[in-house]
């Protein structure tokens, strides 16, 4: 575990610190829907700091004649952290052998940096200098209005437009939370799950994805979506007092699209 989580200076037990960490990645990971679609590589550390684009900037600035100097471009890598207390005593009680240890505010922080990566992957983040999946993508918007049974529509013809434009598949579906819950709780006519259809449609995952509004179709072929992982998602010490401890997840990223003509997005 790196060191500049200062885990080391927390008043919490190894049995505590495993039980958060088992909690965190338990409540991070079902929601961490771009990690399953996008090409993820890493982690590489808390010391990785810029994803190299193979390209300089076009200024010349070489201080001496027949001597050319380019400054080579790179995307920097953002850290993201959310923050949560937990009681002392909760811990204490843990370590007494407890199974119900109160971490609801681990639960909150998670899904808080849940939201972030999906939507910095999935709509952008101007500020980091990420370009978002469905805000490059070259394709119009598929409306899907609220009519539930036409989403085997709308993904056909998020299919059919990849194809037409030679990104092969599978393809994967990122959804909504709201879109997530109306698709696998709707039957179509004669009692076939609709999710299974649109899987049959896409040869490859939907996943349940936050952060994301509306659904976006995306080819699973690799190398169109680049998730670069410096520290991975993980638990660091903050400070604490009498009554409790505050802690952070944290973790450090840069995204990139490769090929934004990959995907299409479906509005509401």
């Amino acid at each position: 575990m790196s060191g500049h989580l200062l885990r080391s200076h927390a008043p919490i037990s190894d049995a505590s610190w495993k039980l958060i960490d088992e909690e965190a990645r338990d409540r991070l990971t079902p929601g961490l829907a771009a990690r399953r679609l996008v090409d993820f590589d890493g982690p590489k550390g808390w010391t990785h700091s810029a994803s190299n684009l193979g390209r300089v900037q076009d200024a010349e600035i070489s201080p001496l004649d027949h001597v050319e100097g380019r400054v080579r471009r790179v995307l920097p890598l953002v850290e993201l952290r959310a923050r949560f207390t937990v009681s002392r005593a909760e811990l204490a009680a843990g370590d007494r052998g407890a199974e119900d240890v109160d971490l609801d505010e681990l639960d909150a922080a998670a899904q808080r940096m849940v939201v972030a990566e999906n939507a910095a992957v999935f709509h952008g983040w101007s500020d980091a200098g990420f370009d978002g999946i469905a805000r490059v993508s070259p394709h119009d918007p598929i409306p899907c209005g609220d009519v539930i049974d036409r989403w085997p529509s709308h993904v056909a013809r998020a299919v059919e437009t990849l194809l037409r434009n030679g990104v092969s598949g599978p393809y994967g579906l990122a959804l909504g939370r709201e879109e997530y819950t109306r698709v696998t709780e709707t039957a179509e006519h004669g009692g076939y799950p609709l999710f299974d259809h649109l899987r049959k449609i896409l040869g490859g995952p939907i996943v349940w994805a936050p952060g994301v509004d509306g659904g976006i179709v995306l080819s699973q072929r690799g190398g169109d979506f680049l998730f670069d992982s410096g520290q991975d998602i993980a638990v660091g010490y903050h400070s604490h007092d009498a009554d409790s401890v505050t802690l952070y997840l944290e973790e450090s990223f840069s995204f990139r699209v490769a090929s934004p003509e990959a995907a299409v997005a479906i509005v509401r």
